[in-house]
């Protein structure tokens, strides 16, 4: 390579790896002999220089069953939440020349495997989907000292990286929607009150609505799942039968939600007034369609996973949080 270049193989290695005290036209040259050449870097090589791997860990954390019976990889692949979040990540890794490695880490044992995984140098970091509040993973990231950056804000006080949105704000978007509508009679149907975005959204919803002279909202609290959510509009409904408007903590569960208004004969919108959260697939597969709060899952997954790659390309960089803005999305439902 460095032969039909006319260069040292030094300077090859410099432009192979973006190194910038080159002169342009030197690196033209080199670009133009590896076209010619088909030359293709040896990447176990380079490992060995670098000390990187190329690849990156998409890990999905959680509570689980500790019995092994609760399928957790199958909920995953189920939700369209994380497939959104995999292709942010896919879709900014890729042009870069970074691939992700999938790993779940529901009990203590797959997360010690995770652990061991990164140590061992296997991956140069991970992004981190945790889906429960008690998850001892990031804390465990913290105390090893590995590259790590997470989807949602953690836990507890910890100097990681993170992404978020502003579920709160969210939140307030679909009091203000279902006020202007005219709604009076308002019920929400939560997220899992174990999770931060179950707990911001509720809380949200509620002080907007109090705002609005709303100072009681009935609600029942679901998993973020179709069953649970369908099971939440019926207890709603029982208990609560004159509702008018509905603020579902997210999409899955407000299309659940939908089916049951309709096998009661409630009318959509005109009955009852029906408000999601997420934007996801889900809302477009609804009957009418969500009127939905848009969570940019995609753009946050593609940031977190560029913060990684900040983080491990400097390893004292300071850990940093960036928030994303939520919007309303205006469909039939609402």
């Amino acid at each position: 390579m460095a032969r039909a270049a006319g260069v040292s193989r030094a300077t090859v290695s410099r432009v192979i790896n973006g190194i910038r005290n080159v002169d342009p036209a030197i690196q033209e040259t080199v670009r133009r002999a590896i076209a010619a050449t088909g030359y293709v870097p040896n990447q176990a090589a380079r490992s060995l220089v670098t000390r990187r791997t190329g690849a990156i860990a998409l890990v999905v954390s959680g509570a689980g069953d500790e019995s092994g019976e609760d399928p957790f990889p199958g909920q995953v692949f189920a939700d369209p939440f994380f497939g959104r979040v995999a292709g942010g990540v896919v879709g900014f890794l890729r042009p870069r020349g970074v691939h992700p490695i999938l790993m779940f880490a529901e009990t203590d044992e797959t997360r010690a495997q995770v652990l061991t995984y990164l140590r061992q140098g296997n991956a140069d970091g991970a992004v981190l989907v945790s889906t429960n509040a008690d998850d001892p993973l990031p804390r465990l990231l913290v105390d090893a000292g590995l590259p790590a950056v997470l989807f949602a804000r953690p836990p507890e006080p910890l100097p990681i990286s993170y992404v978020d949105v502003q579920h709160r704000a969210g939140a307030k978007l679909a009091a203000d929607h279902l006020v202007a509508r005219g709604c009076r009679r308002i019920a929400t149907i939560s997220g899992p009150l174990a999770v931060l975005a179950g707990q911001d959204r509720l809380a949200g919803f509620r002080d907007a609505m109090a705002m609005h002279g709303h100072p009681y909202i009935p609600c029942v609290e679901g998993r973020f799942t179709y069953p649970s959510g369908e099971a939440a509009m019926e207890r709603l409904l029982a208990e609560h039968p004159d509702v008018d408007g509905v603020f579902v903590a997210n999409d899955v569960m407000a299309q659940a939600a939908l089916m049951v208004l309709r096998h009661h004969g409630r009318r959509v919108p005109e009955d009852v007034a029906v408000v999601g959260f997420d934007d996801s697939s889900a809302a477009l597969a609804c009957r009418p369609p969500l009127t939905t709060i848009r969570h940019p899952v995609e753009d946050m997954a593609a940031e977190m996973a560029r913060l990684l790659l900040a983080h491990i390309e400097e390893p004292d960089r300071q850990p940093t949080s960036v928030i994303f803005e939520p919007s309303l999305v205006v469909r039939e439902s609402a």
